[in-house]
């Protein structure tokens, strides 16, 4: 075998995993996951493409492929072709303009909030009065609440970085100088701000897939 000298890194989120655009046809979460962590195998062995996630991220999807019922022995290929590393939280400097930005950002977000919260208090206030309700399971006043937590949920948390798993991520990233693989927008936005390429989950076998295809190419 030619020696390879690309030594492509990257650092892989929860979601690459979890999401269904990775899946193939009637493919079952374990049987996606699986095919994944072989060519993750394979583009190890062949051009040493290294894959990484910090340790809060490794248990996270842990924890998750467990309650989806994904076998021991496919979370053991997960450990043993997947570097867990803790980034260097202590020695990596962030620019102060990335965190003023995080900063009005968070602000703008808790105003947005604020919005939806008095909007649905005046729906509530309103569905008092109202005899007539239009869910056969809900009252107008649960069905408000419920109507809350979805918008709530939105207006403060997508599309932000919300998460010490998600910093931890892009911390790592940028130590490795890696490229970031996730479906979270939240964490391509600040792979933006923080210079790092980046590419979708769904997006990630075909990639691999590729770079063995030109190795068998260049063979």
């Amino acid at each position: 075998m030619a020696e390879r000298p690309l030594k492509q890194r990257f650092v892989l989120d929860t979601s690459v995993f979890i999401t269904p655009e990775i899946r193939e046809d009637d493919e079952d979460i374990e049987e996606a996951v699986d095919r994944l962590l072989d060519l993750v195998a394979e583009a190890k062995l062949e051009h040493n493409i290294s894959c990484y996630m910090p340790p809060s991220i490794n248990d996270e999807l842990t924890t998750m492929l467990r309650d989806r019922d994904v076998s021991a022995e496919t979370i053991a290929k997960l450990d043993t072709w997947v570097i867990t590393k803790s980034p260097a939280q202590y020695e990596l400097m962030i620019p102060a303009e990335i965190v003023y930005g995080f900063i009005d950002e968070m602000s703008e977000r808790v105003n947005r909030g604020l919005r939806v919260s008095e909007k649905a208090v005046r729906k509530a206030e309103q569905s008092r009065d109202d005899s007539e309700t239009d869910n056969e399971h809900m009252s107008e006043v649960d069905q408000v609440i419920s109507d809350l937590r979805d918008e709530y949920r939105r207006a403060l948390r997508q599309g932000v970085l919300d998460s010490r798993e998600d910093f931890d991520l892009l911390i790592l990233a940028r130590e490795l100088e890696a490229g970031v693989v996730t479906e979270d927008t939240g964490i391509i936005n600040w792979a933006e701000d923080f210079g790092l390429r980046y590419l979708r989950g769904r997006s990630f076998p075909s990639l691999l897939e590729e770079y063995l295809a030109a190795g068998e190419r260049i063979d």
